[in-house]
């Protein structure tokens, strides 16, 4: 059988199936979920964040659901990479989801966050907040940081997106000297 011929049936059966679905009034799909009441609802999301005209910061995420009223889009699956102003990385922010609000350009990651820094700096925690205006980062509950010179852990902690300073609110423990990070 010639490959002309085969793409004529499969063409002409896809066709059939379209007919049928669109067969009589009905009512049009719904998205379920938080998705129903989002403007828009996108998949394969890509933002990148400025600061004066500066390109600081990458967003990605699986999906995001986009409300136009209030500037908040909640991210599913998500990657951020924080830049220098000459534009190397300095950081990269994993979790599971966050919330990105448009018009502060401050950004939220939730479940699961890990970020991690070229260099072998390693935060873990479950949530992580990014103030643009301030240029700081924190964490408002259990986390733990690694650094190949020193190791915290804490209930909360404040930092510059590069985690050269951070600052441990309620410390539990610490180490100073040479730390082996594990991933």
């Amino acid at each position: 059988m010639s490959s002309r011929g085969t793409g004529w049936r499969v063409g002409v059966a896809a066709l059939g199936i379209w007919v049928a679905a669109c067969d009589g009034p009905g009512e049009p799909p719904v998205a379920a979920g938080a998705a129903e009441t989002a403007d828009q609802v996108m998949y394969v999301f890509t933002h990148n964040v400025t600061v004066d005209g500066v390109w600081r910061a990458r967003l990605r995420a699986d999906s995001a659901y986009v409300y136009q009223e209030s500037g908040y889009v909640d991210l599913f699956g998500v990657t951020v990479e924080f830049m220098s102003p000459q534009g190397a990385i300095t950081s990269t922010v994993t979790s599971r989801e966050g919330r990105y609000e448009s018009r502060s350009q401050n950004m939220e990651a939730r479940g699961d966050v890990v970020a991690v820094t070229p260099d072998g700096r390693r935060l873990e925690t479950s949530v992580l907040v990014f103030d643009r205006a301030r240029q700081k980062i924190s964490g408002p509950s259990e986390f733990r940081f690694c650094a190949p010179d020193r190791q915290l852990e804490g209930d909360g902690f404040t930092s510059d997106p590069e985690f050269r300073n951070v600052e441990t609110i309620r410390p539990r423990r610490g180490r100073m000297g040479e730390v082996r990070c594990g991933a």
